[in-house]
């Protein structure tokens, strides 16, 4: 999922939930719940790769699925969760699953997970060692300063056996729940964006696939370590508003995005930037 915490305007978020209003083929959440095999399901999804890949579903797979697909690009992360809620429409493809639980708890939108389809894995880079082994003592690590990521970057350090975190260290983990640190290594807090322009002034840095991808990095080839995307609790899903994950329309396209054609197109079109969550 692109950034999670650059959000557009209020003012442009209201204009692209009119024009998702607009193009629905449910206009409430009741007609939704109708869920009727026949009427185009409604996804509003990211440009990339989440629209990527649905217009490999709606233009590969799809009809012969008996499945008509509706896709709304936005670049927004709030319109795709109250689109959902609201019943303009059916799903949306853009978040993984701590993004939708926080965004259910601050919202009070009761939208759920119907299948996970890909992660875009978080790295860790650097210029100066090639291996996670070659880090100095008192190195100088560079991680995400946000809730969400810094718990998911002190995590792939931890499967790394860089770092231990104390038990019970869940998603919003930081330094301070660091139980063992054999290198001393020094954490500096920065935004996910500036990781990349920040990567030479660090001994190493621990960066988001999007951002590694502007940055000119190829996560595949360039991180020391990868994310895996099994058992990933930050894979991308499709998510519908809860009661909704029986639509036989949605369980058609959660079928298809975790099918081997869909895996496939993944793995030759993202190079290993973006990884099949299955």
């Amino acid at each position: 999922m692109r950034n999670i915490l650059k959000f557009t305007s209020v003012l442009a978020t209201a204009g692209l939930a009119l024009s998702v209003a607009a193009c629905s083929s449910s206009g409430s959440a009741d007609s939704a719940a109708s869920a009727d095999p026949g009427k185009p399901l409604v996804v509003v999804a990211s440009p990339t790769p989440h629209a990527q890949i649905l217009d490999y579903v709606k233009k590969n797979l799809a009809d012969k699925a008996g499945l008509t697909l509706d896709v709304k690009v936005v670049t927004d992360y709030v319109t795709p969760n109250t689109a959902v809620q609201d019943g303009s429409a059916d799903a949306n493809y853009f978040q993984h699953v701590p993004y939708l639980d926080d965004f259910n708890k601050k919202q009070g939108t009761d939208i759920v997970s119907a299948g996970a389809v890909h992660l875009e894995p978080l790295g860790l880079y650097s210029k100066k060692v090639k291996a996670v082994t070659e880090l100095k003592d008192g190195a100088e690590v560079g991680v995400p300063n946000d809730a969400t990521n810094e718990g998911r970057a002190l995590k792939l350090l931890a499967d790394n056996d860089v770092i231990t975190l104390k038990s019970g260290a869940g998603t919003t983990a930081t330094p301070q729940d660091i139980a063992s640190n054999p290198k001393h290594l020094k954490f500096k807090e920065l935004e996910a964006a500036q990781l990349p322009r920040s990567l030479g002034d660090l001994d190493a840095a621990v960066i988001n696939g999007n951002y590694a991808l502007d940055g000119g990095l190829k996560p595949a080839k360039d991180a020391i370590v990868l994310e895996k995307a099994a058992g990933n609790p930050y894979a991308n899903i499709l998510a519908v508003k809860k009661g909704h994950e029986n639509d036989p329309r949605v369980q058609k396209l959660a079928k298809l995005l975790a099918s081997p054609e869909v895996k496939k197109y993944i793995e030759d079109t993202f190079n290993g930037s973006v990884i099949p969550a299955s």
